[in-house]
C-alpha cells in the first residue's frame, strides 16, 4: 500500500501556535475590559476542549458563571473569539510563532515527491492563513489541495468529522493518507477515521497518551539536529521524510 496523501493538524503540529493563541486570548480579554487571564497552566485545562469559542464558554462554566446569564451570550463569545482572531494574526504578522523542526521541509520534500497535501484541523481558516503568511508563504498554503478547518467541522476533535470530510474531499481510502497530529485529540480524531497518525509532541502536549499512534517523535526532525523517538520504532534516519513515511505505511499496511 502506497502512501498518497499527507494530511496536517495546524496548531501545535505546524508550530507552537498555542501560546499565541493563549496570548491573543489574554488580549482579547482586556480589550473587553474583562479581567480574565488564562495562565499556560489553565490553558493546558482548556486545551482538552477542541474549538476557541468552546474553550471560552468551558472557562465561564468553570470559573464566570455569572456572564452565562446574558441575553446575548452565543453573539458576545463569538464577538469575543472574533477579537481574538484579529490580535492572533496581528502577532502571528509580528514573528510571533515559527515552524517546528523539519515542517517546512517535509512540506517541501512531500509536494516535490508528488504527495497530496491536506490540512484537518479545528482552527479557522483566518488563523491557517496567518500562519502560512508569516512563514512559508501563500504560494505554499496553496500546495494543500484540501483544508478541512473549523468552517467545515463544526464538532471539533476528538470527532472524526473533520478527517471524514477531508478524506471526502480527496476521495482517498484512509489507508493510503497519514495525519500528522500533536494531541490526544488529534489522535483520537484520526483513528476514528481509520487513518495512521503520526505523533510529533508539542509542549502543551507532552505526557499525553498516544495510543494508536504509528509513533511519537519529539518533532519531525532535521538532518542537522535529529528528533527523538518517544514511542514506536519507525525506523527514520533521524529526521521524518517521504520514504521513511511510506515505509512505515507499506509495514502497516
Amino acid at each position: 500500500m502506497k502512501l498518497q496523501a499527507l494530511i496536517f493538524d495546524v496548531d501545535g503540529t505546524l508550530a507552537e501556535t498555542e501560546e499565541v493563541h493563549r496570548k491573543a486570548f489574554n488580549q482579547a480579554f482586556a480589550e473587553a475590559g474583562l479581567d480574565w487571564h488564562w495562565s499556560k497552566e489553565r490553558y493546558r485545562e482548556l486545551l482538552a476542549t477542541s474549538g476557541g469559542k468552546e474553550r471560552i464558554r468551558r472557562y465561564m462554566e468553570e470559573e464566570q458563571s455569572e456572564q452565562l446569564h446574558r441575553h446575548d451570550l452565543d453573539a458576545w463569545i463569538a464577538g469575543l473569539h472574533q477579537a481574538k482572531t484579529r490580535l492572533y494574526a496581528e502577532l502571528m504578522a509580528a514573528g510571533e510563532a515559527k515552524l517546528r523542526p523539519g515542517v517546512e521541509r517535509l512540506i517541501r520534500e512531500a509536494h516535490a515527491a508528488g504527495l497530496r497535501l491536506a490540512i484537518a484541523t479545528t482552527t479557522s481558516m483566518a488563523n491557517i492563513t496567518a500562519l502560512f503568511d508569516a512563514t512559508m508563504g501563500h504560494e505554499v498554503l496553496g500546495w494543500f489541495e484540501v483544508i478541512g478547518a473549523a468552517e467545515q467541522a463544526p464538532v471539533k476533535k476528538p470527532d472524526s468529522s473533520v478527517y471524514l470530510w477531508v478524506l471526502e474531499q480527496l476521495d482517498l481510502s484512509p489507508e493510503v493518507c497519514l495525519a500528522i497530529e500533536d494531541t490526544r485529540n488529534g489522535v483520537l480524531a484520526a483513528r476514528g477515521a481509520k487513518l495512521p497518525v503520526l505523533v510529533t509532541e508539542s509542549y502543551y502536549s507532552q505526557g499525553e497518551d498516544f495510543s494508536g499512534a504509528v509513533a511519537v517523535l519529539s518533532d519531525l526532525g532535521e538532518p542537522h539536529s535529529h528528533h527523538q523517538v518517544l514511542e514506536g520504532t519507525g525506523r527514520t534516519p533521524g529526521w521524518v521524510d517521504p520514504t521513511h513515511l511510506n515505509e512505515w505505511i507499506e509495514a502497516i499496511a
